[in-house]
């Protein structure tokens, strides 16, 4: 006959609890990584499109459009420029909205808020929105991406 090791209950005991705190610990973790280090996003093929006609938008007022498979804004700053960021926040991918009364772009996920030119005033996103070229050719606005 072959001898057989017994596994003993307190040697079971051991491991059962040894492996319930590594996975707990792999569950706290996990969310904390994802947080730190947002998912990239994919890159739109096109490289302009028609984002409202002019006069559309009054002067401080936004309007999101659709760049490829992303959101885009368009904004009407109140010195009256119109100018275009990528909608989606560097920080988690959420879509950035402008907000008229404080005149900046406000992204609701984490309260992140960036100026007019895109950069980051305050919030956890680690970088500036990417900006888009504004032109207006007839009586459309096109936005491209920068050459």
């Amino acid at each position: 006959m072959c001898p057989r090791q017994v596994l003993s209950r307190r040697v079971f005991l051991q491991y059962l609890l040894k492996g319930g705190v590594v996975a707990l610990f792999g569950a706290t973790l996990y969310p904390m990584l994802r947080y730190l280090w947002p998912p990239r996003g994919v890159e739109s093929s096109v490289s302009s499109v028609v984002a409202a006609k002019s006069g559309e938008l009054a002067t401080n007022a936004a309007k999101i459009f659709r760049f490829g498979n992303r959101p885009g804004i368009l904004l009407h700053t109140p010195r009256g420029e119109l100018k275009a960021f990528s909608a989606v926040c560097t920080h988690l991918n959420c879509t950035v909205q402008y907000d008229d009364e404080a005149s900046v772009i406000w992204c609701a996920c984490h309260n992140g808020t960036f100026d007019l030119n895109g950069q980051v005033i305050s919030g956890p996103p680690p970088r500036p929105l990417e900006a888009y070229q504004v032109n207006v050719r007839g009586d459309e606005v096109v936005v491209s991406k920068p050459a």
